[in-house]
């Protein structure tokens, strides 16, 4: 039984997959209030499922690119539920999770905000990792006649492809093929971008003598 969640971009995702079968899931729009939303969303989902926490074999997590400190959040939840639980937790990167169940060779564009998208291409072979481009420049370095993604719309002339599942199903289904591999990874934020905080430049409090 896998739990997957992904709060990677504005919402809050949850999914639970029992062998071939999704017991339950949730999928909610937000731009703001993941942190507080995803662990009631978890057991909402679980609950749904007629399962409990001790139940699950291994937990799936988005890992990004998306938003900073929604990538954060999702991660966090999956090393501690993991550590807790005793059980592995899987990253997922987001991109490879919107191409889960389509043909390849195919190319997933995801709106990346600022007239940007990240792109990643899949075929075969072992995918290359995301890239975070100009959004006129991605017709320049397209190399498939297929897309899909929350931006695949943006590549004129291209076959713009639905998603075949759900993000949060499709990450559960990645992560119950791999959460067996003994030199699996934790989870880990998949950040293409530099955060969009950056350091106060008000002067700190200073420190006085005696």
């Amino acid at each position: 039984m896998i739990l997957a969640f992904d709060t990677s971009a504005a919402h809050c995702a949850a999914a639970l997959l029992s062998g071939d079968r999704v017991l339950a899931a949730a999928h909610e729009d937000m731009g703001k209030g993941q942190a507080e939303r995803l662990m009631p969303l978890i057991a909402e989902v679980v609950a749904a499922g007629g399962a409990t926490l001790s139940d699950l074999d291994a937990i799936g997590v988005g890992v990004g690119p998306g938003n900073f400190t929604g990538i954060r959040i999702s991660v966090s939840a999956a090393r501690g539920l993991a550590l807790a639980l005793g059980i592995p937790a899987v990253g997922v990167g987001t991109l490879e999770a919107r191409a889960e169940g389509l043909p390849r060779p195919l190319t997933v564009i995801d709106d990346a905000r600022r007239g940007e998208v990240y792109a990643q291409a899949f075929d075969d072979a072992e995918p290359e990792g995301p890239m975070l481009l100009d959004a006129g420049e991605i017709g320049l370095v397209l190399s498939t006649d297929a897309v899909t993604g929350t931006a695949a719309e943006a590549v004129p002339g291209s076959a713009v492809l639905p998603p075949a599942l759900p993000l949060a199903e499709a990450i559960a289904r990645i992560a119950a093929r791999r959460y067996h591999d003994p030199t699996l990874p934790r989870p880990a934020p998949l950040y293409i971008r530099a955060a969009d905080a950056a350091p106060s430049r008000e002067r700190g409090p200073a420190i006085l003598s005696s």
